[in-house]
């Protein structure tokens, strides 16, 4: 077994096919493929089921390719950590949910490469349960979710408090919302929303399911501009971050709702699995900077 081999199962895991590790690697396809067949036979078991489209690992491919990236890992620290100018390099793998995309892929990222030019930056978005199992087994380096109140994160994760985040429900004046508006009242009105998975659509969901009363998503769409053409053109309620509002081309043709009892709002976190290694420095400037990022002030409601 070697560093080669393992960093080739790697790839095809990461990658789902031959093709794309190939590419990653800068090697041939038959390279790729006698890298993995020579760790094989070095574990003397399969890793890789190949009659799946993409590729996917075994049972025993997905234990190899945890303790595989833990080793590879282990091995950027040792070299980041012998290095004469101590420069990070290698791989940030960082997932974000949607909700904090908007303050994340600007300032947060433009730090990261700023101070850290010589590393790669491998973003991932997705919903947050999703993003939490891939942090825990070990597929990203850190995740900024967003969880519901009270749920706490895995306990084996280290995890980092970024705060209460709140949205803005917005309509088109033209469905009649009533202002100020109760649970009740909403209620009786079609939602554009995210899909499922969604830490918020969860929020609102059960807020109303608590409250036995009915919940009608009419449109699902995971594009915020999209969103809020939809509830501009009076297809329903939408939520929006304080921030997406401000630089919506949408803003001056729905109305913020006040609805002084119902506030959707769950807390985001950053997570990864200690210990952090070489990532320790990127992973607190992305933390402190999205923090700064999310201060976007809520505007008031006329």
């Amino acid at each position: 077994m070697n560093i080669p081999d393992l960093e080739a199962f790697i790839a095809v895991v990461e990658t789902g096919s031959i093709v794309g590790a190939s590419a990653r690697l800068n090697l041939t396809q038959p390279g790729v493929t006698r890298r993995i067949q020579n760790l094989e036979d070095g574990l003397a078991t399969e890793l890789l089921d190949r009659q799946s489209k993409p590729l996917k690992p075994t049972a025993t491919g997905r234990e190899a390719y945890e303790h595989g990236r833990r080793v590879l890992r282990s091995l950027e620290d040792l070299k980041a950590g012998v290095s004469p100018q101590g420069e990070v390099k290698g791989e940030f793998r960082l997932g974000i949910m949607p909700y904090l995309s908007d303050a994340a892929l600007a300032l947060p990222l433009d730090s990261l490469r700023a101070a850290f030019p010589q590393l790669t930056l491998r973003i991932t978005s997705g919903w947050s349960p999703r993003l939490v199992e891939q942090v825990a087994r070990s597929e990203l380096d850190a995740v900024a979710v967003c969880l519901a109140e009270g749920v706490a994160p895995p306990d084996e994760l280290v995890h980092d408090d970024l705060g209460v985040q709140s949205v803005l429900l917005v309509a088109s004046p033209a469905i009649g919302v009533p202002r100020p508006a109760d649970l009740a009242s909403l209620s009786r009105f079609p939602w554009v929303m995210n899909e499922n998975g969604c830490g918020f659509r969860a929020f609102i969901r059960q807020s109303f399911e608590a409250a036995r009363l009915p919940f009608q998503v009419g449109v699902e769409a995971l594009n915020v501009d999209l969103r809020m053409s939809l509830v501009a053109r009076s297809h329903g309620i939408g939520i929006v971050t304080p921030g997406a509002f401000a630089d919506s081309r949408w803003r001056d043709v729905v109305e913020v709702i006040d609805c002084p009892d119902f506030k959707p709002q769950v807390r985001a976190w950053l997570l990864h699995r200690p210990p952090a290694g070489r990532l320790g420095r990127p992973i607190a400037l992305f933390r402190d900077a999205l923090i700064k990022g999310l201060e976007v002030p809520i505007p008031l409601v006329s």
